[in-house]
């Protein structure tokens, strides 16, 4: 008996791991494949938004993260022939200075120098990475351990394995995958449109390197060579792919590549390949009872625009500190309806962009045009907002409409200073302040005090209950630059923030609210 099985070792199960560990929770993840099935299946290259490093950031993770983006770039560069090496050489220097923000259907979406963190690395090296953090916190990791069905009764979620064992647990998450085994097994709705479209990436060697070049505008759909030596893309828009099971032929590849260029291409050699689609579906509920779906087993889409990753990451932050708190026993049930409140509309607006994205690389003149004018909307400033807010995550708000515009949002950057210090230092200097970001490292929630001493208007006694699960501190905005990059609503008239541990913000206003508040997030007060 564990608190929580989490099926499905990819990076979305192994954050949430994580998260449930920093919480207190003991989980255990088992995953089908070995590391090294993984790696061979890591093919192209995942961006990780704006949004998914802010996050990163509160646990210390963006370092690692890195490092390991760093290491990889470093390889292919010395990998490629010159022309490719000047293309790498051009992504490291558009990533340093810090001016992508994603695209949409192909179209660039670059900011101002320093505008925000984006990183991009093979998945196998993100999952490596998450690994070893849950690994070092002391997260079991079960691989090569398959599940063949699920079941819950009412003190129990039980997974059975591909060899008859069996394991409880309080709750379960399914984390398995587009063709979720968790997700049919309990009887999720998964609704959606068919398949469009058919992608391919393989590892492969042409007969003649020249014979292909990167385009989204070839005449039978579009061609990629990824910065990873050896590895391309093509996409056709020809209703989807059949057998996705199948392997992959040099045929195959060869054929696709002749329809898409229009060219006599021919294939040497083929490692390996996979097929995808832009089939869109999403769980009609991301929680039946003690089961529950978190990543592509609750949300699958095309991957033109690189939001899938970074939307499983989101639910994994977002569930992870509530999950901990019900399943400790410390917060009721219907926290846990909070999830799919919060995520399950975050989701919806990503599958109608991907739906969008994918009817913008059609070919043809029709489709040529709507680019081209879109190209010059997205360069006008609100619109040029809008689309970067889509692709980097900023634009996610849990509590539209709220009564504070904070309330919803992620935090804006406060720098926050103990109180102790506060009658000797009443302006504190960025050496000695720490971010909010810094202060969320634990896994607890915060309640920052932005006017008066902490004593005043009962807040110790409001705060009392509890401090095993939140911290007290006063935050200065010493460098408030709103919501995440760009521009974003402040502060106000606010004199305390919660914010939860996810970094967004739970409530806002004047000091009479905070017991209430901490106790719908964070559950009744203890003694």
């Amino acid at each position: 008996m564990t608190d929580v099985i989490i099926v499905g070792g990819g990076p979305v199960g192994l954050l949430l791991a994580c998260e449930l560990k920093l919480g207190g929770a003991d989980p255990l993840v088992l995953e089908a494949a070995t590391g090294e099935e993984r790696r061979t299946r890591s093919l192209g290259l995942r961006s990780l938004n704006a949004r998914t490093v802010q996050s990163l950031a509160l646990r210390d993770l963006v370092e690692p993260v890195a490092g390991e983006q760093w290491a990889m770039l470093d390889e292919l560069a010395a990998r490629r022939e010159p022309a490719g090496a000047d293309l790498v050489a051009m992504m490291v220097e558009l990533l340093q200075e810090g001016l992508i923000r994603g695209h949409f259907g192909g179209l660039p979406l670059l900011g101002e120098a320093g505008d925000a963190e984006y990183l991009m690395l093979k998945q196998d090296r993100l999952e490596a990475v998450l690994a070893e953090r849950a690994a070092g916190m002391g997260v079991r990791i079960w691989q090569g351990c398959a599940v063949s069905d699920v079941a819950q009764d009412e003190s129990a979620a039980v997974a059975t394995l591909a060899d008859g064992r069996t394991v409880r647990a309080a709750y379960l998450v399914g984390c398995d995958g587009g063709r979720s085994l968790v997700r049919k097994r309990s009887g999720f709705a998964f609704e959606g449109t068919p398949a469009t479209m058919t992608g391919r990436t393989a590892v492969a060697e042409l007969a003649s390197a020249e014979a292909v070049t990167s385009s989204l505008r070839h005449p039978g759909g579009l061609v990629n060579l990824s910065l990873v030596p050896g590895e391309i893309a093509t996409i056709e828009f020809d209703g989807g792919p059949g057998d996705r099971d199948a392997p992959m032929t040099a045929e195959e590849l060869e054929d696709s590549l002749r329809r898409v260029t229009g060219h006599d291409v021919v294939v040497k050699r083929l490692e390996t390949g996979i097929r995808y689609s832009d089939n869109t579906r999403h769980a009609g509920t991301y929680r039946q009872g003690r089961v529950l779906l978190a990543g592509d087993a609750a949300h699958v889409h095309s991957p033109i625009g690189g939001q899938g990753l970074n939307l499983g990451l989101q639910d994994a932050v977002n569930l992870g500190w509530k999950l901990a708190l019900v399943a400790r026993g410390l917060a009721p049930e219907a926290l846990l309806d909070t999830y799919t409140a919060e995520r399950h509309p975050v989701a919806a607006r990503v599958l109608r962009n991907t739906r969008a994205q994918v009817a913008l690389m059609r070919p043809g003149p029709q489709v040529e045009a709507l680019r081209e004018v879109l190209a010059e909307v997205i360069e006008l400033p609100d619109a040029k907002r809008h689309f970067t807010g889509m692709a980097d995550g900023t634009e996610a708000d849990y509590a539209p409409g709220s009564a504070h515009p904070l309330v919803g949002r992620f935090a804006p950057r406060l720098e926050a200073v103990p109180f102790a210090r506060l009658e000797t230092v009443p302006e504190p200097t960025p050496a000695k302040a720490r971010t909010v970001a810094e202060l969320l490292r634990d896994g607890r929630g915060l309640v920052l005090v932005l006017s008066g001493a902490p004593g005043d208007g009962g807040l110790d006694a409001a705060v009392a209950g509890h401090r095993d699960r939140v911290r007290v501190t006063h935050a200065v905005a010493v460098a408030l630059a709103g919501d995440g990059p760009g521009d974003g609503p402040s502060e106000g008239d606010a004199e305390v923030l919660l914010v939860r541990p996810d970094g967004y913000v739970a409530w806002a206003g004047g000091r009479d609210g905070v017991a209430a508040a901490l106790t719908t997030w964070f559950g009744p007060p203890r003694g």
